[in-house]
Order: C-alpha cells, then sequence, then structure tokens
C-alpha cells in the first residue's frame, strides 16, 4: 500500500444515538424485503446488531453510508443508539467492499454474550441462518487459547482455521506467534503452518504427533523447521533492531539539515565534494521514515 494511500474508514467502533443518523436513501416499505429483512430483526432481537453501521459525518448529522435495513430494524425494535463505524469520505458505493466485516474473535464473543444471556445456540442458528454446528464451533473458538495471546488478536482477520492450528501449541509459543502474526501483518493459516514447523516439538500440545500433514520425508521435515527457527530468529532480531535504527536516522537527518543550513559549508560540499552533497540533500529531503 502506497505511504501516501488513507483508509476509507476508521477502524474503532464509535455508539451514535439513531435520531443523529440519516440514511442516504430510503425503504419505502421494508417488508418488501421480507425474508432478509425479518431475518435481520430476529438476529438482531437475540444476539444484539453483529454488523455496526458505517456513518459519514456530516455537520452535526450522520449520513448512514451502510446498513440500512439494518437501521431500520433496529428503529423497529425500538433501539435508540446503534455501534457504529466512522468513515473519512462519502463515497458510499465502496463501502460494502472496504468495510472490515466482523473478525472470528468478534464474532466469538459476541455469540458468546448471546448464549450467557439465555439464547439457546439454536435459536442462534435460526436467526443468523447458520449452521448449527458452525456456531458450537464459534462458541468454542477460544478454548485452548492463551488470553494474551486473544487479546494480541482480537481484533485482526484470523480465520478460524488458522486459530485451531495455535491450539496445537503451548500458551507461551501462542503468544510469540501471535505477536510475529502482527508484526508481519500475516494471520493467515498457511503461515501459521510455517511458524508451527519453527516450533520446538516440547512447545507442541502434542508432541507425540507430526506438527502439520505432510508428505515430507523427516529428513526434510527437520531441515524445513531449522530453517524457519532461523528465519524466526532473524525476524525477531531486525524488529529489535528497526526503532534503534530509526532513532538513528532521525538524529542523523536533523544534523545534516542543520548542516545544509550553513551557506559556507553548503558551498563548500558543493564544490568540493558534490557526490557528498547531493546524498546530504536526498537525506534533509525525507519527510517521513
Amino acid at each position: 500500500m502506497s505511504k501516501d494511500a488513507k483508509l476509507g474508514f476508521k477502524m474503532q467502533k464509535i455508539r451514535i444515538p439513531l435520531s443523529e443518523i440519516l440514511p442516504i436513501r430510503q425503504i419505502i416499505d421494508p417488508e418488501k424485503k421480507i425474508t432478509r429483512y425479518r431475518a435481520i430483526v430476529t438476529s438482531i432481537k437475540d444476539a444484539g446488531l453483529i454488523e455496526p453501521l458505517v456513518v459519514f459525518k456530516k455537520n452535526r448529522l450522520f449520513l448512514l453510508m451502510d446498513g440500512h435495513l439494518r437501521h431500520a430494524a433496529l428503529l423497529e425494535l425500538g433501539e435508540t443508539e446503534a455501534d457504529c463505524i466512522l468513515s473519512t469520505d462519502d463515497e458510499s458505493f465502496t463501502y460494502n467492499a472496504r468495510v472490515s466485516r466482523i473478525t472470528s474473535i468478534q464474532e466469538h464473543v459476541m455469540i458468546a454474550k448471546a448464549v450467557k444471556s439465555g439464547v439457546s445456540p439454536e435459536r442462534i442458528a435460526a436467526s443468523l441462518n447458520l449452521q448449527l454446528a458452525y456456531v458450537h464451533s464459534v462458541i468454542n473458538l477460544l478454548q485452548g487459547i492463551h488470553r494474551d495471546a486473544v487479546e494480541i488478536l482480537k481484533e485482526k482477520p484470523i480465520t478460524h482455521k488458522a486459530v485451531a492450528l495455535l491450539k496445537r501449541v503451548k500458551g507461551s509459543r501462542q503468544i510469540e506467534m501471535a505477536e510475529l502474526m502482527t508484526s508481519a501483518n500475516n494471520f493467515s493459516a498457511a503461515y501459521i503452518q510455517a511458524l508451527i514447523m519453527g516450533t520446538p516439538q516440547d512447545q507442541m500440545i502434542r508432541p507425540d504427533k507430526p506438527k502439520v500433514n505432510t508428505k515430507l520425508t523427516l529428513q526434510e521435515q527437520a531441515r524445513m523447521e531449522h530453517e524457519m527457527a532461523m528465519l524466526e530468529r532473524d525476524f525477531k532480531a531486525s524488529e529489535d533492531d528497526y526503532g534503534k535504527n530509526m532513532l538513528n536516522l532521525t538524529f542523523v537527518r536533523g544534523y545534516i539539515k542543520k548542516l545544509l543550513g550553513n551557506a559556507k559549508v553548503t558551498r563548500f560540499l558543493a564544490s568540493r565534494h558534490p557526490d557528498v552533497f547531493t546524498e546530504f540533500e536526498s537525506v534533509s529531503r525525507i519527510e517521513s521514515m
């Protein structure tokens, strides 16, 4: 992604009164969308608003960019506020594709909360049009996951399959892997499998079982485990040095800018050391690291 690109919405959810939200299109009769609309009403009644509305602030009001049926359902149910994601522009046609949908862990928290409040898994499955087995898998999603790893990953786009893979390693290793995934911005099941390959056998939940299903020979597996462990150490070392190097570069840039502010130094470098002068100018023009 370009450094100049910006997100079209802010990721934090905020509570906004429904009276301050103005739909940008009118739903003349939501009952015409009977099946979908009634399912939304039932799901909100049973499990709450799972997917936030998307709004754009204009003057003192919030324009509703995405979620008109959910908005209508909330009004029907007598709700006065809703969780919303605040957009940073008003190009509504892009939001269905750009809005970050609910994560696996957030889905678990919401459904588990509904069950704790007395809503049966069967009713949740019917309300959300989900398989009952899937609802049970969501309820049990975090069993065997260390709470610190959950805290790191709770808003990350990690899939159910990836979470299940994490359960193959012990809690301390889960935390390490969660930190590595966050640093690399990679939450895929394939990346977790690779991290599992680099996990020492004594950090596996079942050290007597193969780490991943693979057709590799024992020798090839051992070599891959060694290479993954080396890559992980190199990555951690680079991450540790990054902050120090950026701090040093910031100081150097400031010193060079001050140096080039001296007319005598500038003339001397330009006439005697043009190559150095060109490099110094390039460094001094850096606006952000």
